[in-house]
């Protein structure tokens, strides 16, 4: 068996197609094909399950991808342990990102990391939450700006920031003149909220139950500018961290007000997959993130 080999797999189950795997692995669909075969024929087991338009993994092919995974994690990780032994000025790190967080804390720290580290190629991967999560476990990330609570198991994290969060309301809300308000009275309220398999969408539901209600969704998006841009149209009320609130010369731009009953903070932290090698090039890259934030600067 041959390291690449474990890699055509990967590429073939993730994509359950050998014309889309081979294309983005830069081969011709025959030569992966033929791979395949041949691996399948070394172990003596039928990984994939070809049907017209679709591969399907085997018992034994899902197992052999959850190992081979692994197996390519712990290469690279002794490639980039290596490579700090011989120059940790030369590498890669992969930073996975949540959307509009990353927006807001990269662009301070990545011109200082690039100042330290010339050398090092930055990669940044932006998903939800839940994909993320997902990525970082698989060591398909090194580092990942992630919110609490994680949900995979196999994270570790170090704590960057805790935010509140704020109800938002439209400027002509019944809400808009107070100093703050009890989740508690809007029960009967309509929320515009994120889409699930974004983590701000968990903490927002779980509030909602933590003062008693359901929220009563009338609209759901994959960016917190749009739920935003709602709110303040008068669409509904919804959650924001104090991060993406927006200044008064911006446009479209609610009233922010302190939530008094349940006080509710988010918690920003930086994952990675447990017990996998940190280079000291992200090790400085984490370092600089949580400078960034006990100074402000972002």
């Amino acid at each position: 068996m041959e390291l690449r080999q474990f890699e055509y797999a990967l590429m073939v189950a993730e994509e359950r197609n050998f014309s889309r795997a081979a294309e983005k692995l830069h081969l011709a669909q025959p030569s992966l094909s033929q791979q395949m075969i041949k691996l399948e024929k070394e172990l003596g087991v039928q990984l994939f399950e070809r049907r017209p338009g679709d591969i399907v993994l085997t018992y034994a092919g899902k197992r052999f991808v959850d190992q081979a995974s692994k197996i390519l994690d712990q290469v690279e990780q002794l490639k980039q342990e290596m490579m700090d032994v011989v120059d940790s000025s030369k590498g890669q790190i992969i930073i996975g990102t949540l959307p509009i967080t990353g927006a807001h804390l990269l662009p301070a720290a990545l011109p200082l990391f690039q100042n330290e580290f010339p050398g090092i190629e930055l990669v940044m991967v932006e998903e939800t939450t839940t994909h993320l999560e997902q990525l970082t476990a698989k060591g398909q990330t090194d580092i990942s700006l992630l919110s609490l609570p994680i949900s995979e198991k196999g994270l570790d994290a170090v704590p960057l920031l805790e935010e509140p969060i704020y109800l938002a309301v439209p400027p002509q809300h019944r809400f808009s003149e107070r100093k703050e308000v009890n989740l508690s009275e809007c029960r009967e309220e309509p929320f515009v909220v994120l889409k699930r398999g974004q983590g701000f969408r968990e903490i927002s539901q779980r509030l909602c139950q933590q003062a008693g209600f359901e929220p009563k969704v009338v609209f759901e998006s994959t960016n917190i500018e749009t739920v935003q841009s709602l709110v303040a149209s008068g669409m509904g009320v919804g959650f924001i961290p104090k991060m993406v609130t927006r200044t008064r010369r911006s446009s479209h731009v609610p009233i922010y007000l302190p939530i008094g009953d349940l006080q509710p903070t988010r918690t920003l932290v930086i994952g990675f997959k447990k017990g996998r090698y940190l280079s000291k090039a992200a090790e400085s890259f984490i370092t600089i993130m949580r400078k960034i934030v006990d100074l402000g600067a972002y």
